[in-house]
């Protein structure tokens, strides 16, 4: 025998020494062994996740921009502005009179707010006396625009309680809050919107 073969008989090979790669021709099984499954296609792929109601809220922030939802609260995310929305709902309102409507609110919020409203083109301040110059608020384009997203706000509070809730005039049966279509001029299901949302 050679010296190497003399030398290594017997010898157990060190653990922490890494074996070398096989390579195809060291053993008579290797073409006999199964070979790996494919990977299974990952039930959680973004392609087949079902639509999130997040996507109802609009997309996802990024660094530069936030979300729909987000640049909605900077603009009216404060109880005092909403309620000063709802209020100039039915038209111009003059500060005495906002307060009377708003009870709880300090002057120097309210002032703070209605300043705000109308930085945000939400509502607009018309002089009706110049001496002293007093201010009519009123809603803006954009403004009346909210009474939407109010109408479903107030829609959802009301059902913690029944009685607060909208009812038809007819038959007093609480009403809901519906999409709805201006094309096609019909109200549409929570399902067919989802889908929509989809495309």
């Amino acid at each position: 025998m050679r010296k190497y073969e003399l030398a290594t008989m017997g010898r157990v090979p060190d653990a922490n020494q890494p074996l070398p790669p096989a390579s195809p021709g060291d053993s008579p099984y290797a073409s006999n062994r199964p070979s790996a499954p494919p990977a299974a296609a990952d039930p959680a792929a973004p392609e087949d996740r079902p639509s999130s109601p997040r996507a109802a809220i609009g997309s996802a922030p990024t660094p530069d921009r936030p979300s729909p939802l987000q640049s909605a609260l900077d603009r009216v995310g404060d109880r005092w502005c909403l309620l000063l929305v709802e209020a100039l709902l039915d038209g111009p309102l003059r500060f005495n009179d906002l307060q009377a409507v708003l009870p709880g609110i300090a002057p120097n919020i309210l002032s703070d707010r209605v300043k705000r409203l109308e930085r945000e083109r939400v509502l607009l301040a018309r002089p009706y006396s110049q001496r002293p110059v007093r201010l009519r608020y009123e809603l803006t384009a954009e403004g009346r625009e909210l009474a939407g997203a109010l109408r479903l706000l107030a829609d959802w509070g009301g059902r913690a309680d029944s009685s607060d809730a909208l009812r038809h005039g007819t038959c007093g049966t609480p009403l809901e809050a519906r999409w709805y279509c201006p094309t096609c001029a019909r109200a549409i299901a929570e399902d067919e919107a989802t889908e929509l949302r989809r495309l």
